[in-house]
């Protein structure tokens, strides 16, 4: 388990200076670390990654396509039959299972090794100051107190105080969630200031957007604030999806179902019709049998399957059968004015007063739209710069059109002469 450093555990980088920086992290703006420092640190302080979730191997995985209860009812009703002497549709009911079991198996497998591709085509590298000379290094192997370059382009590899900035901005929605490129300086800022408003800092995972710097490396992997984001998620409940959910309530419901029906017509034959134990029990246990509805768990399977496979084409990559059947569940998305989950574009679609309920149309930065009041669209007085830009939409909608109409008639003129040549070229040959 690496050692936390003292650097990667200090909150206030953002207030120290540039030098003092260079300081506390014991080492040289202009020469970097040594190879044999950063070794000893990165043997000290561990790798820069983030802790991978824990694997479910291949047996593991297989086994968990049957956790459900009607998964369960079926086995042990393959298992009744099995006893009772009944081959086939003990067969016939195992097999369904594993069917089942298998499509949802090779369909995680499969979302499973893109993921895996995806993260091997991620393998981020750093340029970095040691010894004196500017190298290029994998980011795994950044430790405390390395001098890092940065350009436009280039994703922020650990979470660095500023040395260096020449009209540097960077993209930080991934921590902050806004859409904008942050500004980026060498001064410090204050003790209280939030994570968006630390402009001397660059943070791990953010994307610079443009300019040049460079900054020393104050915290990796797990230290960093994306890791800590990182051992937040990991502490969230999983949470079933409403099929899950629907699916198990049924189960249960269908089995308690079951075993009354059974006792009731195990009691109703033996002590009433006064039938035998044996003959009652092998009547209540092929009607518990035929009450299963085997083809049920394959046909589930193989319909999120098939929705899997259509996000697919729309490059959407879903690790788990059920995820897709909670997406087609969603009826809102809710996002902010940041565009992070949107266009960057905002629209007034309602406007509600004491006096009135008006509805707007239009969307994002588009000037056309109109208001109206219980479906019956009122006009509104426009501003004289208003009633020129209307005028002047007006007229660009005008010569737009006029313009498509030309092109039109130049089309259908050109393929009437077309037509004509055609026609005199076949009379001449003929």
């Amino acid at each position: 388990m690496p050692k936390t450093s003292p650097q990667q555990t200090t909150p206030s980088w953002h207030t120290c200076s540039a030098q003092e920086a260079t300081e506390l992290a014991d080492t040289n703006a202009r020469e970097g670390l040594s190879h044999e420092e950063a070794e000893r640190r990165l043997q000290e302080y561990g790798p820069n990654r983030l802790a991978e979730g824990k694997k479910h191997g291949s047996l593991l995985r297989f086994l968990s396509q049957f956790n459900n209860v009607l998964i369960y009812v079926l086995l042990v009703a393959a298992a009744i039959t099995l006893l009772l002497g009944q081959w086939i549709d003990s067969a016939v009911i195992a097999g369904v299972v594993v069917i089942n079991a298998l499509i949802g198996f090779v369909q995680e497998g499969k979302a499973e090794s893109a993921l895996e591709k995806i993260r091997g085509m991620l393998s981020p590298t750093a340029q970095v100051m040691r010894n004196g000379l500017r190298q290029e290094i994998p980011a795994q192997d950044l430790v405390p107190g390395d001098i890092v370059y940065l350009a436009a382009g280039d994703k922020v590899p650990a979470d660095l105080r500023l040395l260096q900035a020449y009209n540097l901005s960077a993209q930080e929605a991934v921590l902050t969630g806004e859409s904008l490129a942050v500004e980026k300086s060498t001064t410090p800022a204050q003790e209280q200031s939030a994570l968006g408003d630390r402009h001397c800092m660059a943070y791990s995972s953010t994307l610079i957007a443009t300019g040049q710097g460079s900054g020393v490396v104050v915290a990796t992997g797990q230290a960093t604030e994306i890791g800590r984001i990182s051992e937040i998620l990991s502490g969230v409940q999983t949470l079933a999806t409403p099929l899950t959910r629907r699916m198990e309530r049924f189960s249960k419901l269908l089995s308690l179902a079951i075993v009354v029906l059974a006792i009731l017509t195990f009691a109703f034959g033996y002590f009433i019709r006064e039938f035998s134990a044996t003959e009652m029990f092998m009547a209540a246990v092929g009607l518990a049998v035929a009450a299963i509805p085997e083809g049920l768990p394959a046909i589930m399977t193989i319909t999120l399957a098939i929705g899997v496979q259509r996000m697919a084409k729309r490059n959407a990559i879903i690790r788990k059968l059920p995820v897709v059947e909670a997406l087609g569940s969603v009826t809102v998305i809710c996002s902010d004015k940041t565009g992070t989950l949107t266009r960057n574009e905002m629209a007034i679609q309602r406007i509600a007063t004491a006096e009135i309920d008006a509805r707007v149309s239009g969307t994002g930065y588009s000037p056309a739209g109109e208001f109206s009041v219980n479906e019956s669209v009122i006009e509104v007085a426009l501003t004289p710069q208003q009633q020129r830009i209307r005028s002047l939409q007006q007229q660009i909608e005008t010569d737009r059109r006029a313009l498509a109409a030309e092109r039109e008639r130049q089309r259908q003129t050109k393929e009437t002469e077309r037509q004509r040549r055609a026609a005199n070229k076949i009379r001449q040959q003929a």
